[in-house]
């Protein structure tokens, strides 16, 4: 997005990773647009993005270094795991940078730079995240197929194609212009989310009966660790993408300045903030994580509680 502004009237962030198309002009650019006097939905933005610098980054590190250090005993979902904790880290650490370009540096080059962060931001964590359901989906529903895909190719293959669709999607919303463009966006969005919820409901389901057919009041460790795994997956899928798909979609029946100064704000904010909330998710349903005491795990995290630490550990789904 660019505005004539003067740097002295420069008020307020607008968010970077809004869907809007961005204006030639030959004026110096601007990252601002009009909202200096609606700064409410932008400083709630800046909020969620700032705990991610404080939490998300050190959060998404603990979980590629446990990643690599459990290389020898993975899961089928790790690869996918560790590219978004990876992508997350990499959108996390964006923050300060952004501060410094406004205030100091203003500089074009660095502003593309984080309009990229946030093309990869809107699209690996929806695509990554569809990734691990399907991974769960096939292992539940169709286990003896699971078996015969198990091969790490294939996840290399699927992670290699969201990298491309990452790359390409970013790129173009980094040069800006293209007629449309926020539509891609919300046509992301909505197919992701749907596909997500219907297939991690599915799976909780098709868990519940399995357990049930077997007339045993509790299920087996390794599918109540599954079924723990999907229920946060989806919990996480309507915290962070539901406001977006709620909101989105429906930008016409807003006025130009609401959406753009409270809508988009509030919609991203949600989502920027899954960068902290899946990798804490994550640590918490380990029975033991690395470099940590107990003690430690228990106080940095709420969801441990005593009695999920008496239920066993078991890797979902298992190579």
């Amino acid at each position: 997005m660019e505005r004539n502004v003067s740097s002295t009237t420069v008020q307020t962030l607008l968010p970077l990773n809004t869907t809007a198309g961005t204006n030639a002009t030959a004026e110096p650019f601007s990252v601002f647009d009009g909202c200096d006097h609606q700064v409410e939905g932008i400083l709630f933005d800046l909020t969620f993005q700032s705990i991610n610098v404080i939490v998300g980054v050190p959060s998404n590190l603990l979980v590629i270094a446990i990643l690599i250090r459990n290389r020898k005993e993975p899961t089928t979902s790790d690869i996918f795991l560790g590219c978004l904790a990876f992508m997350d880290a990499y959108f996390s650490a964006m923050p300060p940078i952004t501060f410094l370009n406004l205030y100091y540096w203003q500089s074009k080059e660095v502003w593309l730079a984080i309009k990229f962060s946030y093309g990869v931001k809107d699209t690996s964590g929806p695509l990554f995240l569809s990734c691990i359901c399907l991974d769960r989906f096939v292992a539940v529903i169709f286990p003896v197929r699971f078996g015969q895909f198990k091969p790490i190719i294939y996840r290399l293959s699927l992670s290699l194609l969201v990298f491309c669709l990452t790359l390409a999607y970013s790129a173009a919303k980094t040069v800006g212009g293209l007629p449309n463009f926020e539509k891609v966006f919300t046509g992301e969005m909505l197919a992701a989310f749907t596909w997500m919820v219907l297939c991690n409901v599915s799976i909780l389901w098709a868990l519940k009966k399995s357990s049930r057919a077997g007339g045993k009041d509790e299920m087996h460790p390794m599918k109540k660790k599954a079924f723990k795994t999907v229920l946060s997956i989806l919990c996480i899928i309507v915290f962070n993408y539901l406001p977006s798909v709620a909101l989105f979609p429906f930008e016409d029946v807003y006025s130009p300045d609401v959406f753009r100064c409270y809508v988009q704000p509030v919609g991203f904010a949600f989502l920027n903030i899954s960068s902290t909330i899946q990798p804490l998710i994550y640590l918490c349903h380990l029975d033991k994580v690395p470099f940590f005491s107990d003690t430690c795990l228990k106080k940095c995290c709420i969801c441990v509680n005593a009695k999920n630490n008496k239920t066993p550990a078991a890797q979902i789904p298992p190579d």
